[in-house]
């Protein structure tokens, strides 16, 4: 089969104006949790697109950790690729992609660190194994085989066995504060349902785009 002959309709549900949660937060977390009624797999994965210094653009999947008014959030290495480059340019896009309901939400805004109380009270509620991976991995470094990583995760295993893991200076999260929020929805004959929420001043504008 070709590529190009592969298609299907979307004809699950529509989207009305009516429908829309003035606060596009609001109208996020309820499609958020109708993904997880639904069972969908890693509901809360997302694309997080940044660019490095050339214009270069990357995308990587990571989960989102939590979300309100004030933004979109999650943890990584702080020497990770992805960090270096919010570094440089901290407009960073997010795109949560819902397959089986016909959901897209595309996500643009500014990039900030978290504060360290923030870090330390996420660090803290993650599983032992991995507060002991944060410290193993030096993300996106090079390194020349999986067992030097496995190596290193397992004597550093044996020195916190008794104890608390501490959190490494070189992890931590990030807060994305939305400046616009765009739902999908699949629409029958290609003719999908598009809003668009723009932040100007801390009010929110809602427009409908063409597919």
């Amino acid at each position: 089969m070709e590529l190009s002959d592969i298609r299907r309709e979307y004809a699950r549900d529509g989207l009305r104006r009516k429908d829309l949660k003035a606060n596009p937060v609001d109208q996020f977390n309820l499609w958020l949790q109708q993904a997880i009624d639904a069972g969908l797999t890693d509901p809360t994965a997302m694309t997080v697109a940044t660019v490095d210094e050339t214009g270069q653009p990357f995308q990587r999947i990571v989960l989102l950790k939590n979300v309100d008014d004030k933004g979109f959030v999650f943890y990584t290495n702080l020497g990770s690729r992805k960090a270096q480059q919010i570094a440089v340019n901290s407009k960073v896009s997010l795109h949560f992609p819902w397959h089986p309901l016909e959901r897209q939400v595309h996500i643009t805004g500014v990039a900030e660190k978290l504060s360290t109380v923030e870090n330390v009270k996420y660090f803290a509620s993650r599983p032992k194994e991995s507060q002991i991976a944060a410290i193993a991995s030096r993300q996106s470094s090079r390194i020349s085989a999986r067992g030097i990583l496995e190596g290193k995760f397992l004597e550093l295993k044996k020195q916190f066995e008794q104890g608390e893991v501490p959190v490494p200076t070189f992890w931590g999260g990030f807060r994305i504060r939305p400046e616009s929020i765009e739902f999908w929805q699949g629409g029958e004959h290609r003719l999908h349902d598009r809003f668009l929420f723009s932040n100007h001043d801390g009010q929110w504008d809602v427009d409908r785009l063409a597919p």
